[in-house]
């Protein structure tokens, strides 16, 4: 089976679009039939550097329909199955999506890029081109495409760069990888790495279309096509035109599965061995992201805290498991340093213990029961640490920490001890702090500038929280019933800050709250207020 990848010219100058696409056309003219597979570019319809979305989308609406027909002409004339990668209208916006044509010319299948790039998703006002990437966020399987008995599986430039991915591909038993590419920033060497990594991990063909930058650049280019063990048949680095060679789709490679091993594939031989938390949070059980998780949201206040005993595994298991996408919890500090959840100071109501939290050891609380005053039914729950909710919970719901310590002022602030715990479960983006500590939000903004903060509520000054978060570049407020409204509300969200609201236990005091604008309303009965509300 002989297989083309097409490597056109690519201008940083957009005043050069017209000539740029006129190469596309070209090249296409140029393939033959005794091409069996054609594969171009991304974005063939756009293909120039264009300095911001308004050009992106003129690109858009010139090229494209010409693009289609033209490829569709050209699988019919050389009978041949074409991948070509161009926008798709798909009512909400533009999506980057590589087309696959069957030797009739008849479009068989469309592939969405399963991770767009950072300039994809940003809106035109910051830069990017705002495509439609809501589907993204959701649950899919690796799409496959069958034609001809060859299993297609596909990666779009910013793909190849999630190796986790790989593996997830590879056990759809595919044959061949279209790669419809730019990659504008990786080395020749870079990318010959990435492609060859990809194919012995997935044992397929690779067949990867690009552009090129001109004959000096060092970067970007390198259309080629890999077997599966790794083997370049074709790398056309800065080459301008087409390049071909035959391969065998169904050709695999089998090595030994670790000395003495019995013959396998790579990925085969890896699953033998996985195991829990080696990995970083991703996949099925991880959520979106404190700044991707959409608005408005509930936040199940010390879990669900009218089912089971606040501050508690059962409380925010429950919580998560009704679908909550936030979940409140309170942190102390033992005085032996282990960092536990409770929202009081004193132990009186939320175990059978005596006293303030912090002047007992661990080993001391971890004696109590802090179920029994909720129901006889959770008699015997102890009290949980920092590190059990987050071994538990990490990258699985968007947790709002209110950092009690820092709150009290206590002489030990162990700002680094809660962070490294959160880096230690690789869940920097889906926690934030609350706290009403100033001081200690400026230390964070320094220390963890990559960990959001919200403002809480202060009685000195109630009504001054949003000038606040202004002042420090928190990410959100905290706002605390009755001391705010709505000027307060409008002020946060013109300077792009978050608007939590505590709390709201009654259904029509929450229907007020989200008539209002807020964003996170807290809540002690999450089933309730979630239904009532439709939000999560």
């Amino acid at each position: 089976m002989k297989v083309t990848v097409l490597q056109p010219a690519y201008s940083m100058n957009e005043k050069d679009m017209q000539k740029c696409f006129d190469g596309v056309i070209e090249l296409l003219d140029k393939c033959d039939e005794t091409s069996d597979i054609i594969v171009l570019p991304e974005y063939s319809d756009v293909p120039a550097n264009v300095s911001g979305s308004e050009q992106f989308y003129a690109a858009i609406e010139k090229n494209n329909a010409i693009l289609k027909e033209k490829a569709a002409y050209t699988a019919k004339r050389c009978n041949s199955i074409l991948f070509f990668n161009a926008a798709y209208d798909s009512g909400s916006g533009y999506i980057n999506t590589t087309y696959a044509l069957n030797r009739l010319g008849e479009l068989v299948g469309k592939y969405f890029k399963a991770h767009p790039a950072p300039s994809e998703v940003r809106p035109a006002s910051d830069g990017g081109y705002g495509l439609d990437v809501k589907y993204s966020y959701e649950f899919s399987e690796p799409y496959v495409l069958e034609l001809e008995g060859i299993r297609f599986g596909f990666m779009t430039c910013y793909d190849f760069y999630f190796y986790e991915n790989f593996a997830r591909l590879a056990r759809k038993d595919i044959d061949v990888i279209i790669g419809c590419s730019y990659q504008r920033t990786d080395t020749h060497s870079a990318l010959s790495i990435i492609n060859k990594f990809l194919c012995y991990n997935t044992n397929a063909y690779l067949i990867r279309a690009s552009i090129s930058l001109g004959a000096d650049s060092e970067v970007c280019g390198c259309s080629s096509v890999i077997t599966p063990d790794g083997t370049e048949l074709v790398n056309m680095k800065n080459d301008v035109g087409l390049a071909s060679c035959e391969i065998d789709p169904h050709q695999k490679y089998y090595k030994a599965a670790g000395f003495n091993g019995k013959p396998t594939a790579h990925y085969q031989y890896i699953e033998q061995g996985r195991r829990p938390w080696l990995y970083r949070n991703a996949g099925a059980s991880v959520v979106m992201n404190d700044n991707d998780m959409p608005y408005p949201r509930l936040c199940a206040h010390r879990g669900f805290s009218t089912a089971a005993p606040e501050n508690t595994m059962p409380a925010w298991g429950a919580a998560v498991a009704l679908g909550a996408k936030e979940i409140e919890f309170d942190l102390w500090s033992t005085s032996d340093g282990v960092i536990v959840s409770c929202h009081d100071m004193y132990l009186d109501r939320v175990s059978n213990g005596k006293g303030i939290i912090y002047e007992h050891t661990y080993k001391e609380l971890s004696e109590l029961d802090f179920g029994v005053e909720f129901g006889k039914s959770f008699s015997g729950l102890k009290i949980s640490t920092f590190e059990e909710i987050l071994r538990k919970f990490a990258g699985r719901v968007i947790m709002n920490i209110h950092v009690k310590i820092w709150d009290c002022n206590l002489p030990d602030e162990r700002i680094e001890d809660i962070v490294s715990l959160i880096r230690k479960y690789d869940c920097e983006k889906h926690v934030y702090f609350m706290t009403v500590n100033d001081e200690v939000i400026r230390k964070l903004r320094i220390y963890a500038p990559d960990i959001n903060v919200c403002v809480g509520h202060d009685d000195k000054r109630p009504y001054a929280i949003v000038d606040r978060a202004i002042e420090l570049g928190a990410q959100k407020v905290q706002l605390f019933k009755p001391y705010f409204n709505q000027e307060m509300v409008d002020k946060a969200h013109e300077h792009g800050i978050i608007c939590n609201v505590f709390f709201a236990d009654d259904i029509e005091e929450a229907k007020r709250y989200r008539e209002m604008g807020i964003d996170v309303i807290l809540t002690n009965d999450y089933l309730k207020i979630s239904n009532a509300l439709g939000i999560s």
